[in-house]
């Protein structure tokens, strides 16, 4: 059984497609998402399947009976009302016990279960409710006047008058749906005036993500979970929510508007081991300067979603004393290079994505398909399917095979014929005491053809000599050429909804600019 292994030569020695099946109860013909997570985990104990940290500081224990439970009387109820398999059930709910029942309910059915951020506006949502076309949108009384004005889909609130209605009905559902069934659409993270694409995940899905929580999130039977993203998302469904579950493993999340110290607190108060998250989130709790009034109890920390910071790597090492370990995917290839979370024998380096997964090859190549000599910057390639695929972004290797992330292909700005990179910058940048956050594009320039825009968050006055010491600390620690020619002060910086500063919304600000 691979949950018995954590060192690194054993995963590549014993990981394997075949060994990840022995996990499950299902087979290559018949699985369910919701019977593996939670089914056959709900043997009358009790025994905590979530914890959910709401933002209000209230504390909510769900437990795999009560979740169990309420999604076979969801199914029942979903079957009354006519929805039959392959048929989309979108809902926009917080972490909670009608979240839940409606994830693992629609599955258990063989519906296809559709997660929306609760932060969506009428344009994002009206987007993806028109391109999955589902026959319900669930979501809380809040949301539901908004959600009625996208016409085509029944609006149903999930509150306490629903959990009443579904009671009547039995609290066991047998699923049969077929492995390679639709279980889930996850749409990825975008803005609401272009439609990000549909990432498709059968039943079958949840197998392949074992790699990710095996070697990239270092779950094993024992540990006590967290993940503070959105269940929205790919990283807090899959990785926070479904992975977990699947190994019978209590896991944590976060409702509400998030806060940093709340956060922090969670951690302390549900004795928290292991916890996966997003490069922002623990720059956040860095940025709070109250870290050192909680006691921990971490053991494994893992990130994704983008490179951090060495300011904020030299806060995880005081503060948790243990590697942060990056895990390297996207919605639509999954996790690929991992750092190993818990593997004594695997030396994690700073700011490394580490390895790949076993069973993987990728390779940093140049645009005529060769490989890179190590340290030279190339397009960061997947092998599958017989062929390399890009990832579409930018990376480089060291000597001994560790693989370096150097921005997206579209965050590499070229200036006067120097190639920069936009996240390398962005580090320097953040190194600075006054400096919170930074983000960095290329602008057009009559001259230079571009020149390098850096957007700052400062509790610092802005002004013109902060300006000039900002770019002089930038060129003193990568080259004479390399900073930014332009620094504009800003209060917050756009972000993704997972998290991630949104690039794309400032270079489509300039241009708009630019425009006028």
């Amino acid at each position: 059984m691979l949950t018995k292994f954590t060192a690194y030569a054993d995963a590549q020695t014993h990981a394997s497609s075949a060994a990840l099946w022995d996990l499950f109860e299902g087979d290559r013909d018949y699985l369910n998402i919701a019977r593996e997570c939670i089914g056959r985990h709900a043997d009358g104990s009790g025994r905590t399947a979530v914890r959910i940290a709401h933002a209000d500081g209230i504390n909510e224990i769900l437990s795999f009976d009560e979740i169990a439970t309420g999604s076979a009387r969801f199914a029942h109820w979903l079957d009354e009302n006519g929805i039959e398999p392959g048929d989309r059930i979108a809902f926009m709910l917080e972490p909670s016990l009608p979240f839940y029942a409606c994830l693992f309910g629609a599955m258990m059915t063989g519906a296809i279960s559709v997660p929306l951020f609760t932060l969506f506006g009428l344009d994002g949502l009206r987007l993806r409710v028109d391109d999955c076309k589902p026959r319900l949108l669930i979501t809380n009384a809040e949301k539901a006047d908004m959600a009625r004005q996208v016409k085509g889909t029944r609006v149903i609130v999930a509150d306490q008058a629903l959990l009443d209605e579904i009671a009547r009905f039995a609290d066991r559902y047998d699923t049969k749906t077929r492995a390679s069934d639709m279980a889930v659409f996850q749409y990825t993270s975008g803005t609401t005036r272009e439609l990000p694409e549909a990432v498709k995940h059968t039943h079958r899905s949840l197998v392949t993500l074992m790699f990710a929580a095996l070697y990239g999130t270092g779950i094993r039977p024992g540990d006590e979970f967290f993940c503070p993203s959105s269940p929205a998302w790919g990283h807090g469904l899959w990785h926070g929510t479904l992975a977990p579950l699947a190994m019978g493993v209590t896991t944590g999340t976060f409702a509400g508007r998030f806060d940093a110290t709340r956060l922090m607190q969670a951690l302390a108060d549900f004795g928290i081991t292991n916890m996966s998250a997003a490069a922002t989130h623990y720059r956040m709790m860095n940025n709070t300067g109250c870290a050192e009034d909680f006691n921990f109890a971490i053991e494994k920390l893992s990130y994704t979603g983008e490179p951090i910071d060495s300011a904020t790597l030299e806060f995880i090492d005081t503060i948790f004393k243990v590697p942060a370990c990056s895990m390297y995917g996207t919605t639509e290839i999954g996790v690929v290079l991992v750092n190993y979370p818990g593997a004594t024998d695997f030396t994690v380096k700073p700011g490394s994505l580490g390895k790949p997964v076993p069973g993987l090859k990728l390779q940093v190549q140049r645009p005529d398909r060769r490989p890179t000599d190590p340290g030279e910057v190339g397009e960061l390639m997947l092998w599958r399917r017989d062929r390399w695929e890009t990832t579409k972004d930018r990376a480089h290797i060291d000597e001994d095979g560790y693989f370096y992330h150097d921005g997206r292909a579209d965050d590499v700005i070229i200036s006067a014929g120097w190639t920069m990179s936009a996240v390398e910058i962005e580090n320097s940048l953040l190194k600075h005491e006054n400096v919170q956050e930074a983000a960095v594009i290329g602008v057009p320039d009559e001259k230079r053809g571009q020149v390098v825009k850096a957007f700052i968050v400062s509790d610092r006055q802005p002004e013109e000599n902060f300006t000039r010491e900002l770019q002089d600390f930038t060129r003193e620690r990568l080259s004479q050429h390399e900073f930014p020619r332009l620094i504009e002060f800003v209060d917050e910086l756009p972000k993704t909804p997972a998290g991630k500063v949104h690039r794309k919304v400032l270079r489509d600000r300039e241009a708009a600019a630019q425009n006028k």
